[in-house]
């Protein structure tokens, strides 16, 4: 069992809870720091205080004073009416990663809330009980509030939940596992939805994705450089040592590796003195976008671990500040930076595979069809991935350069950090398609180059490759193709199969 403590969670963790089902459980002693806050939280409603958001109003009604009778009122009032989210609902990995992540933000202890209030969280952790949370809605300032009002709506027995492959009221999830809902009281609402934890869930999952997609498009480049019989010398250590970033040198070392005793690739001369850069150049690019991904990682990694929400209660409640650590800034920065980084990723794939499609540009059949002319092979599959690139290109504007004021203008700049993180995930799921094009182009160059010649690595990603797409022996309805490539690549298991990651890095 996980046991959170709101201070050293990790991707690789929450890989293991939302892949492998792994347990959650909050450690004692932070639990014992949240019962000190909530008790500073009770003093002040006794003391009657003016605290914001413990006994006044929210946003710009913050100078609104509410009666201490009324307190509980006030926070189901709050959930209730921020629950304001529209459209299509966030995949149930994402809404399971927000409950997650929620409730190791309040054991940090700055936020009020009682024990039970993340008990209950985890207990939806543990259950498989998702909250219905709409992806559109939210600001990204004052934090997540509409997505953020539908996960607090699961814990009072009101909204709609995920529940063993149904879509039902949470009320009804609840009774059959048997979890009384709760009753809030004095700033939990507030503490429930005032974070980042929406755009910062959408992040993690689309990071978790993205990380798999750049080891897999490295493995699928490398076989399309055996397709096109591609220049090995390239890829000398002491060329990626001479420039000196760290990732375009490992990148470099991965496909050496992968490649190490391919009989399909060439040296400098043997076929042509140099390569496109589409080839050539595939460690400066990917090695770029893993510079980005560290970056994304390392932001993720310090949200995930943060206290978000407003007001924070220091020194057992003696000094309560309101701030703004629910602006989701540092990851709609870090989303819009993941988002161009995974567009460039396909973009550098579609020029590959209309390297591996385009007679021109090489001496296999044209398209890689079986028939030229009576039969077009793979001409539309780079339709498609043009397609899919430059739909990329509309998604990789920036949400973040955005801003609307709200609130009656006492919010007046905000993040729109939500909206990247979902553009990203986009972004992520038409970059594996791209990609997903690539490998069924270079699976059927290298049938025609010789499998037998191919190097160890990458005829084993054939051979995996192969149980999912069967080799181009006439014209079919490529579109399945595609989509079970692109599933085979999401699958977490994929490369695992293959070879042990830990050996990639």
């Amino acid at each position: 069992m996980l046991m959170l403590t709101g201070q050293n969670l990790t991707l690789d963790q929450m890989k293991q809870v939302l892949y492998r089902k792994e347990k959650v459980g909050a450690s004692e002693k932070s639990l014992e720091a949240v019962q000190k806050s909530r008790e500073a939280v009770e003093r002040i409603v006794s003391e009657r205080r003016v605290v914001y958001g413990i006994n006044t109003g929210f946003g710009k009604f913050s100078d609104v004073l509410i009666n201490p009778e009324d307190v509980g009122e006030l926070q189901l009032n709050l959930i209730r009416s921020h629950a304001c989210g529209i459209g299509e609902p966030f995949p149930e990995m994402v809404s399971k990663a927000m409950v997650l992540l929620r409730a190791n933000a309040l054991l940090k202890g700055y936020s009020g809330v009682r024990p039970i209030v993340i008990e209950k969280l985890l207990e939806l952790v543990n259950t498989e009980i998702n909250p219905v949370i709409p992806q559109q809605g939210s600001l990204g300032a004052s934090g997540d509030l509409a997505p953020l009002s539908h996960l607090a709506l699961v814990l009072i027995g009101e909204g709609e939940v995920f529940y063993k492959g149904n879509q039902m009221d949470s009320l009804q999830a609840l009774q059959i596992e048997g979890i009384e809902p709760i009753k809030l009281q004095a700033k939990e609402g507030l503490a429930l939805i005032n974070g980042t934890q929406a755009m910062t869930a959408m992040g993690v999952v689309g990071y978790l994705e993205a990380e798999q997609l750049a080891y897999e498009s490295e493995l699928i480049a490398s076989m399309t450089m055996e397709g096109l019989n591609g220049i090995i010398d390239a890829f000398a250590e002491e060329v990626h040592i001479a420039r000196g970033y760290k990732q375009q040198i490992d990148t470099a070392a991965r496909i050496r590796r992968y490649l190490s005793d391919s009989l399909l690739t060439s040296m400098q001369g043997e076929v042509r003195v140099q390569d496109a850069y589409s080839l050539r150049c595939i460690p400066q690019v990917h090695g770029a976008s893993w510079q980005v991904l560290d970056y994304v990682k390392e932001k993720l990694e310090i949200e995930m671990n943060a206290a978000t929400d407003n007001p924070l209660i220091f020194d057992e409640g003696e000094n309560v500040i309101s701030g703004g650590n629910f602006h989701g800034q540092p990851i709609a920065f870090a989303m819009d930076f993941m988002k161009v980084a995974m567009a460039e990723l396909a973009n550098i794939s579609e020029r590959r595979i209309e390297r591996l499609v385009n007679p021109q540009l090489n001496d296999l059949p044209a398209f890689l069809s079986p028939e030229p002319g009576l039969q077009s092979g793979a001409m539309i599959m780079q339709y498609a991935a043009a397609a899919l690139v430059s739909e990329n290109k509309t998604l990789a504007h920036p949400a973040s350069v955005d801003s609307i004021p709200s609130s009656a203008n006492q919010e007046d700049h905000v993040s729109m950090g939500t909206i990247a993180a979902r553009h990203a995930y986009q972004i992520i799921q038409n970059a594996r398609r791209v990609i997903a094009i690539e490998l069924i182009c270079a699976m059927q160059a290298v049938e025609i180059r010789g499998v037998e010649k191919m190097a160890t690595q990458t005829k084993k990603f054939y051979e995996k490759g192969r149980e999912l797409v069967p080799s181009i022996t006439k014209d079919r309805v490529f579109s399945k193709d595609i989509e079970k490539a692109a599933e085979g690549l999401k699958s977490s298991d994929f490369l695992r199969q293959i070879h042990q990651l830990d050996n990639v890095k």
